[in-house]
């Protein structure tokens, strides 16, 4: 579709949302433009997975088959006792995601994800602009644009409340696969839950990488950057005593980053009334339902959905009407996640993971319908 030229988009941030945003406004008419302030559009090293209401975001924005081709397919969802390794939920995933969702649930690296839409981006006419200042806050070229979409992460300064902190810390690695003990990881996305912590296994780029995030309570972050090295030997410590597959996946870190877990509530447009926020800008959260990229596609497509045919305002009050919900559910299912997989008290654990067990083992459909609402989201409905 040729851009009118009248409807301008300027977008604050190339990453992720940002790209994604720009991609599907370009493909209903608008001129778009990316401005990401570093030199080069680049993500840290690590995996996230694209559940199926994701994909069908992929799918609107024209890349599902490229991302497809890059991504790992996970036969199941479990979630296991980091100690004893006790499996105690199980949601089948592969195949099973889609025939009950109609579409797949994928493992993918950032870095492979943001190539995919970048070279969408400039297929569909968007202009990328790299070391591209973006400014503390708005500016009279913003409040005189059609639209700004303010795609600049969890610490936007364009938010009207800054981000807390959540008492939490997430490490970040990856390990080759050749230097780990044949199928000690299997092909899943693996919870491994305990006291106070917890860790998340999956594999990317076919199987060759092991993608790691492991959890960690704490009383306080201090650091001003949003991530920093991490130790590995920290790593280590944090979880040692656990399963035996977890020890020896995590003696073969070598390098990982270490994140403090911030959020805030919901916020999605700011005044003037042309501007917008998408992805973790308008609502960052934890990643314990493994959503925060899958939200932001999902924005993406919604603002281009609501944009077509209606003036800026009221195509924006349409989007924050649609999106402020469902986000929000997200944010609060994710927070209560933390408890499930963080409890310390063993009768606590016991009284809540049984129900847990029986239902996987019984009626695993029971379990995979608790996700329903979630993966089985269509946001190729007209909004």
């Amino acid at each position: 579709m040729q851009a009118d030229q009248h409807r301008k988009a300027r977008v604050i941030g190339g990453g992720i949302a940002g790209v994604a945003a720009a991609i599907a406004l370009a493909r209903t008419g608008w001129r778009a433009e990316v401005h990401e302030r570093a030199a080069e559009i680049t993500e840290v090293g690590a995996g996230l997975q694209i559940s199926p209401n994701g994909a069908r975001a992929l799918e609107v924005l024209g890349i599902l088959p490229a991302v497809e081709e890059r991504a790992f397919r996970p036969r199941a969802a479990v979630m296991r006792d980091g100690i004893s390794g006790f499996e105690i939920l199980r949601v089948p995933l592969g195949d099973a995601a889609l025939s009950r969702w109609g579409a797949p649930y994928l493992h993918i690296h950032r870095a492979d994800l943001l190539d995919c839409l970048i070279a969408a981006a400039r297929d569909a006419g968007v202009t990328i602009r790299t070391g591209s200042e973006v400014p503390a806050g708005l500016t009279e070229e913003d409040s005189e644009a059609p639209l700004t979409v303010v795609a600049a992460g969890a610490r936007s300064v364009f938010a009207e409340r800054k981000p807390a902190f959540t008492g939490q810390v997430a490490w970040r690695a990856l390990v080759s696969s050749d230097r780990l003990p044949q199928g000690l990881i299997a092909p899943e996305a693996t919870v491994w839950a305990g006291p106070g912590r917890h860790l998340v296994t999956y594999l990317l780029r076919g199987g060759d990488l092991v993608n790691i995030v492991a959890v960690e309570e704490r009383s306080a972050w201090a650091e001003e950057s949003w991530s920093e090295p991490g130790d590995a030997d920290d790593l280590r410590q944090a979880f040692a005593g656990w399963h035996a597959t977890v020890e020896t996946l995590l003696a073969e870190v070598e390098t990982c980053f270490l994140w403090g877990l911030f959020d805030r509530p919901v916020t999605l447009v700011l005044h003037p009334k042309n501007t917008v926020l998408v992805g973790d800008a308008a609502h960052p959260m934890l990643p314990f339902m493994a959503q925060g990229a899958t939200m932001a596609l999902e924005d993406a497509v919604t603002l281009a959905q609501c944009l077509e045919g209606r003036e800026v305002p009221v195509a924006l009050a349409r989007y924050t009407r649609l999106r402020r919900d469902r986000v929000a559910r997200v944010y609060e299912t994710s927070r209560r996640n933390t408890r499930v997989f963080h409890m310390r008290d063993p009768v606590e654990r016991m009284i809540t993971r049984t129900p847990m067990v029986l239902a996987s083992r019984l009626m695993p459909s029971v379990a995979a319908a608790q996700l329903d609402w979630l993966y089985g989201f269509d946001v190729r409905e007209p909004a």
